[in-house]
């Protein structure tokens, strides 16, 4: 019989690193956990998403509505935010690091956003599979990691292949919005999705306006103050 797989296929776009939790981030865990973390079954690691298991949105929100995925959501600022102001839209924060997820939860409760989920999981594996074939309206990819060292490009997010897996989970018509402070990655996205026949653009010249959607973060504050230019790109999902 042959040897049962301990690693994953491709590489990821992160690195996981484990770090002591404030008692405030342990208390999301305990508390909010049943209430936002979706509970996923695994495959070969941690962060992976067994081929078999599938988000039943209905169930899980309580309704059917459009559903909004964040991939890489961070401390959740932006989803939290677009959650709590916009009640009549469903949302899904996709994230492996769990001082951000606890972040995330927290506000979320705060924010008393009831229609956002939080799955902890390597995202082209949620949108691969635990995502229904055309379950999101949106995608989301707010400053992916730049993997700036040209060693470590293969690891980027945004890459020949990963176009097919994000039109998988997309609906016809839906969007992918991405936004990044890296130039070098900014024309790399554009390059892979302009070739890419399951998307056309959803912006006219060089680059996309900046999506009003997306609320102003540290993180995007910080990139700006360096220098950078903060690049957003728009592709709809052809029927």
């Amino acid at each position: 019989m042959p040897e049962p797989r301990t690693y994953r296929d491709e590489p990821v776009s992160f690195v996981r690193r484990s770090g002591r939790m404030s008692e405030a981030q342990e208390r999301a865990f305990e508390e909010l956990a049943p209430r936002y973390l979706l509970d996923v079954p695994r495959d070969v690691a941690w962060t992976s998403v067994h081929p078999d298991a599938r988000l039943d949105a209905a169930a899980e929100y309580g309704r059917t509505a459009r559903l909004i995925v964040e991939v890489g959501s961070g401390q959740g600022h932006a989803i939290v935010h677009a959650a709590s102001t916009r009640p009549d839209d469903d949302f899904l924060a996709v994230e492996v690091f769990r001082a951000g997820l606890a972040r995330t939860m927290l506000d979320a409760d705060r924010a008393g956003a009831r229609n956002l989920r939080l799955v902890e999981a390597n995202a082209p594996e949620v949108l691969s599979s635990y995502l229904p074939a055309g379950a999101a309206s949106e995608v989301w990819i707010f400053f992916p990691d730049p993997w700036h060292k040209k060693r470590h490009a293969k690891r980027r997010l945004v890459r020949p292949g990963f176009p097919q897996t994000a039109a998988r989970a997309l609906a016809g018509g839906g969007m992918l919005r991405l936004a990044t402070d890296w130039e070098d990655y900014a024309l790399q996205m554009r390059e892979v999705l302009d070739e890419a026949p399951e998307f056309e653009r959803a912006f006219d010249g060089e680059w996309a306006e900046r999506f009003q959607g997306r609320v102003m973060t540290a993180f995007e504050r910080k990139g700006i103050a360096k220098g950078r230019d903060i690049r957003d790109l728009s592709y709809r999902r052809v029927s």
